[in-house]
């Protein structure tokens, strides 16, 4: 487990890391930036798990050595992980540690995981995750203390862009002046959100979307999905393992936004305003994180909606259920309101992302896709 030979594509940054890692020329610190389900987190775990091993060769961590052991269960005492979370006073949980339990099971189970799926991990509810300012006086202090197995020390940060503003500038000045044979590994989505500073102090290293025969043969030696079904699910993807996996399982979830989505757009076409305002009401009763996935969703949507106008089926990405209706529901999306109902989403997702009222959001761009769908 977390090695390079478990990670799906990415052949070339793999080979540079284990190029740096044999000849000894190792950053201290590196960041993998790339979509969700690209790799970062899995590149930055196998790397990790290499620079730990006393006995690595050919580009591979030995797999016997007592650290190679303790990496099998993340719980290698050198290895510290930073991650965004939801401070709890209730369930005294205020640090990255108090979630281990949580982060070590998501993680082995599966370390192409999604955002949604931590918070559903995590049992986040309407919090919003950060990665709070207590985190790196933690780490600090962690890093003071002389290493265990004696090989270096790994800080692992997941989603380096959820830090606070007092993390970020003390994680900064842990940057500046690293503690010896410490390396700092931090697996990005959105890396433009991060300090410029802290983009300054290490080397980015960007991850490309998978290739979908990279997906696709690792669907079919992996969880045994057959050839055509697996090139099917790699091509709905969009060269994100992440998105591969949700799909073999028939995320539960991406069907009840379908559900949820296709509501809206016919109570809307139908006016049935009584209707809309309990949909409304339903979707705020959602947490805040939902709430935002639905939005971005129904984008995707819309746009697979516009897409499906051209009859240029390797132009879409959706599963059977979404082809099916948005086979009757794409010619209601075209030239002259397509881009305007994506712009009324994308406002609600800024207006609840600012705490306004949920069902003032949701039903006001209820009412505004009468007319949208009118057009």
């Amino acid at each position: 487990m977390f090695d390079f030979a478990d990670i799906v594509g990415q052949e070339e940054v793999k080979q540079k890391l284990v190029r740096e890692a044999l000849e000894g020329h190792i950053p201290h610190a590196q960041m993998f930036c790339g979509a969700e389900g690209t790799g970062a987190l899995p590149l930055a775990l196998a790397y990790a798990r290499l620079l730990c091993c006393p006995n690595r060769s050919a580009g591979h961590a030995c797999g016997t050595c007592r650290s190679c052991k303790q990496w099998q269960g993340l719980v290698h005492p050198d290895v510290y992980f930073m991650f965004p979370i939801v401070a709890n006073e209730k369930r005294k949980k205020a640090l990255c540690i108090d979630y281990l339990t949580e982060w070590r099971e998501i993680v082995c189970q599966n370390p192409y995981f999604s955002y949604a799926g931590w918070l559903d991990a995590m049992d986040a509810e309407n919090g919003q995750p950060i990665i709070y300012a207590k985190e790196s006086d933690e780490i600090s202090k962690r890093l003071s203390l002389k290493s265990v197995e004696g090989e270096c020390k790994v800080v692992i940060v997941w989603l380096p862009e959820k830090m606070n503003e007092a993390c970020a500038n003390k994680m900064l000045k842990l940057l500046e002046e690293p503690p010896e044979k410490t390396y700092f590994l931090m697996a990005s989505v959105e890396p433009e959100k991060l300090l410029p500073t802290i983009l300054s102090r290490t080397q980015r290293i960007v991850l490309p979307p998978l290739h979908e025969d990279d997906i696709a043969h690792a669907l079919q030696d992996r969880y045994g999905i057959s050839e055509e079904q697996s090139m099917n699910i790699a091509h709905l993807s969009g060269g994100s393992m992440t998105k591969a996996l949700d799909a073999i399982h028939v995320s539960q979830e991406n069907g009840w936004m379908l559900e949820l989505f296709i509501n809206l757009m016919r109570q809307a076409y139908a006016r049935q305003i009584r209707e809309m305002k309990a949909w409304s009401e339903q979707v705020a009763g959602l947490g805040r994180e939902k709430q935002k996935q639905l939005l971005a969703y129904s984008q995707h949507m819309i746009r697979e909606s516009f897409i499906a106008n051209f009859h240029q089926a390797q132009m879409n990405y959706m599963t059977a259920e979404e082809a099916a209706f948005t086979s009757r529901f794409a010619p209601f999306v075209n030239e002259s309101n397509a881009a305007q109902i994506s712009e009324e989403l994308s406002e609600a997702q800024v207006h609840i992302e600012q705490n306004v009222n949920a069902k003032m959001v949701f039903f006001d761009l209820a009412l505004k896709m009468i007319m949208l769908l009118k057009h």
